[in-house]
């Protein structure tokens, strides 16, 4: 993590599986948060070579001679960079819905917008806009050069090759750039302000988001084409009061090359236009590439 941007650490990207599991499998047995502080927890050596045992299995990989190997020196690293993340950096851009509905407003000053508001899904009192998901399509609109994009696909991602499909993702997702049909990046919003309890409905958002990375790693690898994934998540009651270890599966999702970056809450203003000018730059170029090949398909008179 460098300036607040919460991006994956390189000495913590293109590990093992294995290594994954042990994070897991750890921080489902010592706990994610540390007790009666409200913060993150980072396990010690010990603890962690107790985790272990609790969980019946072996930890030779873990000590020699007394000492943390390697691997176990990894592991504590990471407990210790997640916990800083979240505790330092990602709490406090959480925002709630005032502080949404105060920088929505804001921006709304700004310029105007093509895209519509968002509206949540939610009924009564609750039913307001969805703040982090109209802010999101205002400063890609802002920045997308005119091109234009998919704020609501009503389609099943899907990339082509040689005018075949080649990959459809299983679910819908929140947004395309440009378009859900081979797109160069796609993004999904988390938003909770309303909700006043961590249900599974919230628990199963973190899952979609893995099972997308999941689909896109697979693609990426067998045919070489790779789809930018973000995630975007705000609500600091529903993420920070109730669901740190969902947090935590976040960091380890994005450190796993399931998502390429997650923006919390107020980052979106400082992340998203340098974002969206790579994606104009990539779409661009395959512009560039279709008329240079439609330009070689024309028939010579």
């Amino acid at each position: 993590m460098v300036g607040g941007i919460v991006r994956a650490n390189d000495a913590f990207k293109g590990l093992e599986k294995g290594f994954w599991a042990h994070v897991r499998s750890l921080s489902q047995t010592l706990g994610y948060t540390a007790r009666g502080t409200g913060t993150i927890k980072v396990p010690s050596f010990e603890e962690i070579l107790l985790g272990m045992k609790q969980l019946r299995l072996l930890n030779d990989h873990l000590i020699k001679n007394g000492a943390p190997t390697k691997f176990a020196d990894t592991l504590i690293a990471y407990f210790a960079y997640r916990a800083e993340t979240l505790n330092n950096t990602v709490q406090h851009q959480l925002m709630d819905k005032d502080s949404a509905k105060a920088m929505y407003e804001r921006l709304l000053t700004v310029r105007e917008y093509k895209v519509a508001a968002a509206m949540n899904k939610q009924k009564g009192e609750k039913k307001q806009v969805a703040y982090l998901t109209a802010m999101v399509n205002m400063l890609i609109e802002a920045n997308a050069d005119g091109i234009e994009y998919d704020h609501d696909p009503r389609q099943l991602t899907t990339v082509t090759r040689d005018g075949r499909p080649l990959r459809t993702l299983a679910r819908r997702i929140d947004g395309a750039f440009p378009s859900a049909v081979n797109p160069v990046a796609v993004w999904e919003i988390k938003e909770y302000y309303h909700t006043t309890t961590f249900g599974s409905r919230v628990a199963d958002g973190v899952y979609e988001t893995l099972l997308d990375g999941m689909e896109l790693e697979e693609m990426r690898l067998e045919t070489g084409i790779d789809v930018e994934h973000l995630l975007i998540a705000d609500a600091h009651y529903t993420w920070w009061e109730c669901g740190r270890s969902y947090l935590c599966r976040m960091i380890d999702m994005l450190h796993m090359g399931y998502v390429d970056e997650i923006l919390f809450g107020t980052e979106i203003e400082e992340r998203l236009p340098a974002i969206v000018a790579g994606w104009v730059e990539k779409t661009r170029v395959r512009q560039a590439e279709a008329k240079a090949v439609l330009s070689d398909d024309t028939p010579l008179l």
